[in-house]
Protein backbone atom coordinates (compact mmCIF):
# COMPACT_ATOMS: atom_id res chain seq x y z
CA UNK A 1 0.00 0.00 0.00
CA UNK A 2 1.06 3.39 -0.94
CA UNK A 3 0.15 6.94 0.39
CA UNK A 4 1.04 10.73 -1.28
CA UNK A 5 3.66 12.40 1.46
CA UNK A 6 4.59 15.32 0.51
CA UNK A 7 4.28 14.98 -2.98
CA UNK A 8 5.79 11.80 -2.74
CA UNK A 9 4.16 8.38 -3.10
CA UNK A 10 5.84 6.50 -0.15
CA UNK A 11 5.20 2.98 1.05
CA UNK A 12 2.78 2.89 4.03
CA UNK A 13 4.29 0.73 6.64
CA UNK A 14 2.12 -1.96 8.86
CA UNK A 15 0.00 1.38 10.50
CA UNK A 16 -1.10 2.93 7.54
CA UNK A 17 -3.00 6.40 7.17
CA UNK A 18 -2.77 6.83 10.64
CA UNK A 19 0.70 6.75 11.24
CA UNK A 20 1.20 8.62 8.00
CA UNK A 21 -1.24 11.59 9.58
CA UNK A 22 0.29 10.93 13.13
CA UNK A 23 3.71 11.52 11.06
CA UNK A 24 2.80 14.62 8.87
CA UNK A 25 1.76 16.30 11.80
CA UNK A 26 4.71 15.78 13.83
CA UNK A 27 6.87 17.30 10.63
CA UNK A 28 4.46 20.04 9.80
CA UNK A 29 5.17 20.77 13.88
CA UNK A 30 8.72 20.30 14.15
CA UNK A 31 9.41 20.89 10.61
CA UNK A 32 10.95 24.08 10.55
CA UNK A 33 13.32 23.54 13.32
CA UNK A 34 15.05 20.88 12.05
CA UNK A 35 15.32 22.87 8.89
CA UNK A 36 17.13 25.50 10.83
CA UNK A 37 19.05 22.93 12.93
CA UNK A 38 19.90 21.95 9.10
CA UNK A 39 20.55 25.62 7.74
CA UNK A 40 23.12 26.50 10.99
CA UNK A 41 25.21 23.39 10.28
CA UNK A 42 25.64 23.39 6.36
CA UNK A 43 25.49 27.41 6.01
CA UNK A 44 23.06 27.28 2.88
CA UNK A 45 18.99 26.50 2.22
CA UNK A 46 19.67 23.80 -0.29
CA UNK A 47 22.05 21.43 1.57
CA UNK A 48 19.88 22.35 4.70
CA UNK A 49 16.66 21.26 2.75
CA UNK A 50 18.52 18.00 1.51
CA UNK A 51 19.58 17.15 4.74
CA UNK A 52 16.35 17.29 6.31
CA UNK A 53 14.59 15.29 3.49
CA UNK A 54 16.72 12.54 3.65
CA UNK A 55 16.26 12.67 7.33
CA UNK A 56 12.69 12.56 7.41
CA UNK A 57 12.92 10.17 4.08
CA UNK A 58 14.77 7.23 6.31
CA UNK A 59 12.60 8.57 9.52
CA UNK A 60 8.76 8.01 8.18
CA UNK A 61 9.32 4.36 7.57
CA UNK A 62 10.72 3.67 11.11
CA UNK A 63 8.43 6.18 12.57
CA UNK A 64 6.14 3.91 14.83
CA UNK A 65 9.82 2.77 16.08
CA UNK A 66 11.05 6.21 16.09
CA UNK A 67 7.99 7.24 18.24
CA UNK A 68 8.60 4.53 20.93
CA UNK A 69 11.84 5.55 21.88
CA UNK A 70 10.31 8.34 23.97
CA UNK A 71 12.22 11.21 22.10
CA UNK A 72 11.59 11.69 18.60
CA UNK A 73 12.66 14.80 18.23
CA UNK A 74 15.93 13.90 19.52
CA UNK A 75 16.23 10.93 17.70
CA UNK A 76 15.06 12.38 14.59
CA UNK A 77 17.31 16.02 14.83
CA UNK A 78 20.45 13.05 15.25
CA UNK A 79 19.01 11.70 12.19
CA UNK A 80 19.21 14.95 10.33
CA UNK A 81 22.96 15.44 12.42
CA UNK A 82 23.90 12.15 10.70
CA UNK A 83 22.56 13.35 7.21
CA UNK A 84 24.84 16.29 7.28
CA UNK A 85 27.79 14.61 8.45
CA UNK A 86 27.35 12.04 5.40
CA UNK A 87 27.33 14.40 2.81
CA UNK A 88 29.81 16.82 4.44
CA UNK A 89 32.67 13.38 4.33
CA UNK A 90 31.28 12.85 0.34
CA UNK A 91 31.45 16.68 -0.32
CA UNK A 92 34.78 17.43 1.55
CA UNK A 93 36.63 14.81 -1.46
CA UNK A 94 35.70 16.70 -4.16
CA UNK A 95 35.53 20.12 -3.42
CA UNK A 96 36.82 22.99 -0.87
CA UNK A 97 34.62 25.48 0.30
CA UNK A 98 35.23 29.29 -0.02
CA UNK A 99 34.14 31.82 2.23
CA UNK A 100 32.68 34.01 -0.29
CA UNK A 101 33.28 34.15 -4.26
CA UNK A 102 32.79 37.58 -4.25
CA UNK A 103 34.33 40.20 -2.53
CA UNK A 104 32.69 41.07 0.98
CA UNK A 105 29.12 43.36 0.92
CA UNK A 106 28.89 46.21 3.12
CA UNK A 107 25.58 46.47 5.53
CA UNK A 108 24.42 49.62 7.21
CA UNK A 109 23.89 47.39 10.44
CA UNK A 110 26.69 47.06 11.61
CA UNK A 111 25.45 43.56 13.63
CA UNK A 112 24.93 42.20 10.26
CA UNK A 113 28.41 42.57 9.41
CA UNK A 114 29.33 41.23 13.20
CA UNK A 115 26.63 38.32 12.57
CA UNK A 116 28.22 37.38 9.25
CA UNK A 117 31.73 37.31 10.15
CA UNK A 118 30.79 35.48 12.97
CA UNK A 119 28.85 32.95 10.75
CA UNK A 120 31.69 32.89 8.49
CA UNK A 121 34.35 31.77 11.37
CA UNK A 122 32.22 29.26 12.67
CA UNK A 123 31.80 27.72 8.77
CA UNK A 124 35.48 27.83 8.78
CA UNK A 125 35.78 25.26 11.65
CA UNK A 126 36.13 21.59 11.24
CA UNK A 127 33.14 19.69 10.71
CA UNK A 128 33.42 18.03 14.61
CA UNK A 129 34.08 21.41 16.04
CA UNK A 130 30.97 23.28 14.37
CA UNK A 131 28.80 21.01 14.68
CA UNK A 132 29.85 20.79 18.48
CA UNK A 133 29.53 24.60 18.37
CA UNK A 134 26.12 24.35 16.67
CA UNK A 135 24.20 22.51 18.93
CA UNK A 136 25.52 23.77 22.08
CA UNK A 137 25.16 27.61 21.28
CA UNK A 138 22.41 27.90 18.81
CA UNK A 139 20.27 24.71 19.74
CA UNK A 140 21.70 25.26 23.09
CA UNK A 141 21.91 21.71 24.14
CA UNK A 142 24.02 20.68 27.49
CA UNK A 143 27.31 18.64 26.83
CA UNK A 144 25.42 15.35 27.38
CA UNK A 145 22.45 15.55 25.05
CA UNK A 146 25.05 16.49 22.37
CA UNK A 147 27.04 13.53 23.29
CA UNK A 148 24.04 11.46 22.93
CA UNK A 149 22.88 12.99 20.02
CA UNK A 150 26.24 12.78 18.14
CA UNK A 151 27.94 9.31 19.58
CA UNK A 152 30.77 10.92 21.59
CA UNK A 153 32.14 10.90 24.43
CA UNK A 154 30.78 13.98 26.54
CA UNK A 155 34.56 14.57 27.05
CA UNK A 156 35.06 15.23 23.69
CA UNK A 157 31.97 17.09 22.79
CA UNK A 158 33.54 19.69 25.90
CA UNK A 159 36.97 19.69 23.55
CA UNK A 160 35.38 20.10 20.44
CA UNK A 161 33.52 22.99 21.77
CA UNK A 162 36.44 24.50 23.13
CA UNK A 163 38.95 24.00 20.23
CA UNK A 164 35.92 25.38 18.38
CA UNK A 165 35.61 28.38 20.37
CA UNK A 166 39.51 29.27 20.33
CA UNK A 167 39.46 28.53 16.60
CA UNK A 168 36.86 31.16 16.59
CA UNK A 169 38.62 33.60 18.64
CA UNK A 170 41.71 33.11 16.12
CA UNK A 171 39.35 33.52 12.99
CA UNK A 172 37.92 36.70 14.80
CA UNK A 173 40.96 38.55 16.16
CA UNK A 174 38.81 39.17 19.35
CA UNK A 175 37.85 37.91 22.40
CA UNK A 176 34.25 36.24 22.63
CA UNK A 177 32.49 35.63 25.71
CA UNK A 178 33.72 32.86 27.70
CA UNK A 179 31.95 29.42 28.09
CA UNK A 180 30.61 28.64 31.46
CA UNK A 181 31.19 25.24 31.89
CA UNK A 182 27.86 23.48 33.49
Amino acid sequence: MSALVHGEERSLAPGGAAETSDFDDWVAARGPGLLRLAYVLTGNRADAEDAVQDALARALPRWEHIRSVGDPDAYVRRMVVNAHTSWWRKFRRRETPVAEAHGSRASADPGVDERDRIWRACLALPEPQRVAVVLRYYEQLEYAEIAALTGVAEGSVRARVSRGLVAMRGLLGESMGEEENR
